[in-house]
């Protein structure tokens, strides 16, 4: 089945930065044509209108983009945004863990995960590294509800066998079962993938950590999804806890725990030889700017990342991030890189929620841009319920201005619609 829109439209060929203004594809008047819930065609509509031959084609007010990609969420901590005062170690056991109790519960697991798909989708967020908690049926409950809306999504139980409450405890052996029945039933059906989830290696013991790498050695393409060097307070932790690994990301290292799979969550205080040697590995850092500065976590030194060769992708890392909005979480790493007097353009910011991300989740040959044959998740942004930013727009003179304000200004009331695989997905109330 073929559909054809017609409306600005804006991707990324590659990272701008390094690859200059042959990576940004800007159409005032543009055509994204979609067969099989694929990427035709997308470009200028001059080209391509012509050889639609009489096929029907939707007008859109606004600007086409490639769906957002979140690389660090957690769906069980919805609930708890915007819960007040409160660093790392004090937020999972103030507030994380009474959350993650809940869902013992298996009804309240699946009405999460309806919450939290529905909203992702409002925010313009197609895809997702999402953690669950450590019931198994979490993770079902998650998957379940992705299947029901044919999203690309990665999640995995959490691993936690010590350093919680008993209540939120696992075991190595159980841990591992549970997780290798997972990957059989949910990696790789549909557009579902799985991820090895230890929460951090505070809450995991050397024995489970080492049952995390058997099963990323057992399952070739599964993901690992874990903390890194979050907080100067749980760095201590990790020494006194791992006293014979030199730094936290020897941890990881010494259970074959990094590599191309591998995305670790903020990465803020690495030492630049962890830095050499998580770029060495292959691995990804998940960029959480809006929970980093409200947890008082620190500054996320993205231009190191990058000296380093690590892949690098924007996060909301809900429940201590504040806004399920990639576009308000580009604001927020705007000004995170800003204090390091390290500028970004509109054109970066994007990438770090589309292409790059994509790239740092190994899915940039399925999603993250309208190159022919990608998987067509896309959204159609406008500013009609945002009239500051409506007002901003009407003098912007550039692409680069367009998309700043955006970055700027933006947030759910700017995604006026959704798609995923070539299906509507969402669509703002009238």
């Amino acid at each position: 089945m073929r559909s054809a829109y017609r409306a600005a439209l804006f991707h990324l060929l590659g990272d701008p930065e390094k690859d200059g203004p042959a990576a940004v594809q800007a159409f005032d008047d543009g055509a994204l044509v979609i067969e099989d819930g694929h990427v035709l065609e997308a470009g200028a509509w001059d080209e391509i209108g012509p050889r639609l031959k009489g096929a029907a084609v939707e007008t859109l007010d606004g600007i086409l983009v490639p769906g957002f990609i979140d690389c660090h969420v957690h769906y069980p901590q919805v609930g708890i945004i915007a819960s007040p005062g409160a660093r790392l170690l004090e937020w999972l056991s103030g507030y994380t863990f009474p959350a993650e109790e809940r869902f013992a519960d298996r009804q309240i697991a699946a009405a999460q995960a309806r919450f939290f798909l529905d909203q992702l989708l409002a925010h313009g967020t197609t895809s997702a590294l999402v953690f669950a908690t450590v019931h198994k049926h979490s993770a079902e409950a998650l998957f379940e509800e992705a299947l029901s809306r044919n999203m690309r999504l990665i999640s995995g139980k959490v691993l936690m066998d010590r350093g919680a409450p008993p209540s939120l405890c696992d075991t190595a052996e159980t841990g591992y079962m549970e997780s290798r029945s997972l990957i059989r039933q949910w990696h790789g059906k549909a557009r579902l993938g799985y991820a090895v989830t230890p929460r951090f290696a505070l809450t995991s013991t050397p024995q489970q950590l080492e049952m995390a790498g058997k099963l990323l050695g057992e399952h070739p393409g599964v993901h690992l999804h874990t903390h890194l060097s979050e907080n100067t307070e749980e760095l201590a932790a990790v020494r006194r806890a791992f006293p014979d690994c030199p730094d936290y990301f020897a941890v990881y290292e010494k259970f074959g725990l990094a590599g191309p799979h591998s995305v670790f969550a903020h990465g803020i205080h690495l030492s630049t030889a962890e830095w050499a040697r998580l770029g060495k590995s292959g691995s990804n850092v998940a960029f959480c700017p809006t929970s980093n500065l409200f947890l008082g976590s620190g500054l996320f030194d993205l231009k190191a990342a990058e000296a380093a060769g690590a892949g690098v992708g924007l996060a909301t890392d809900i429940g201590a991030g504040t806004s399920l909005s990639l576009l308000a979480t580009m604001n927020e790493a705007y000004k995170v890189c800003q204090l390091q007097r390290r500028p970004l353009d509109a054109f970066k910011l994007f990438y770090l929620a589309t292409l790059g991300a994509a790239r740092a989740l190994r899915l940039d040959d399925r999603i993250g841009n309208f190159a022919k044959g990608r998987e067509a998740d896309f959204v159609l942004l406008d500013a009609q319920r945002a009239p500051l930013l409506r007002h901003r727009l009407a003098a912007s003179k550039s692409w680069a201005e367009r998309l700043f304000a955006y970055a700027m200004l933006g947030d759910d009331r700017a995604v006026a619609r959704t798609w995923v695989a070539g299906e509507t997905a969402y669509r703002r109330p009238a």
